[in-house]
């Protein structure tokens, strides 16, 4: 795997689980198809601080976090909505905090729906936290897995590099294929 990183431009993406309570945090380095886990970890509001002292808590931890590890992209995980009104709207603060941060930091931000990143790097859309932490010392070996939040940022950050990739091979073929027209445009009109 190290020959591959030597081998391919590698980028480096940061994939964050929010949460008010505790937002979760996963580096990854992705060179072609070879992932290599960076470092990982969760960052804690405060309880007893106001809502607006603890999305500061979060935005100034997550700013330190992007300035440690230097992501070339980002990866936010979407809210999951429960039944509970006041937890999902406090859930979206968080959530805009985690995709606010790294925007203002020039990074482009993906997002992805839960059953999409489970399914990404479990094969189910519906696993349990217990699969999505095995898969990620299997995908990302030497990762310490600090917490379940940290697992899940990191299957945020692998579900991006395996969407990344394939997002990239149809910008490549839309741009070939529209150089292919163009040319062809231009050979049609000097024959007229």
């Amino acid at each position: 795997m190290a020959d591959s990183f030597a081998r391919s431009a590698v980028v480096r993406v940061i994939g964050l689980d929010p949460g008010l309570r505790h937002t979760g945090w996963g580096v990854i380095d992705v060179a072609g198809n070879s992932l290599r886990h960076v470092s990982d970890g969760a960052l804690h509001s405060d309880a007893q601080l106001s809502l607006a002292d603890r999305l500061c808590q979060l935005h100034d931890a997550l700013a330190a976090v992007l300035s440690a590890w230097h992501p070339d992209e980002a990866a936010v995980e979407e809210t999951f909505v429960n039944r509970n009104p006041s937890s999902t709207l406090k859930l979206g603060m968080a959530r805009a905090v985690a995709l606010l941060v790294p925007a203002r930091a020039g990074l482009p931000v993906a997002e992805y729906p839960t059953n999409l990143v489970k399914k990404s790097v479990v094969g189910a859309g519906h696993a349990e936290k217990t699969q999505v932490q095995m898969m990620m010392r299997v995908l990302l070996p030497g990762c310490a897995l600090n917490s379940a939040d940290a697992a899940d940022a990191l299957a945020v950050a692998v579900c991006h590099a395996h969407h990344r990739a394939t997002r990239l091979a149809w910008t490549e073929t839309a741009t070939t294929t529209a150089a292919i027209g163009a040319k062809v445009g231009a050979v049609a009109g000097r024959r007229r």
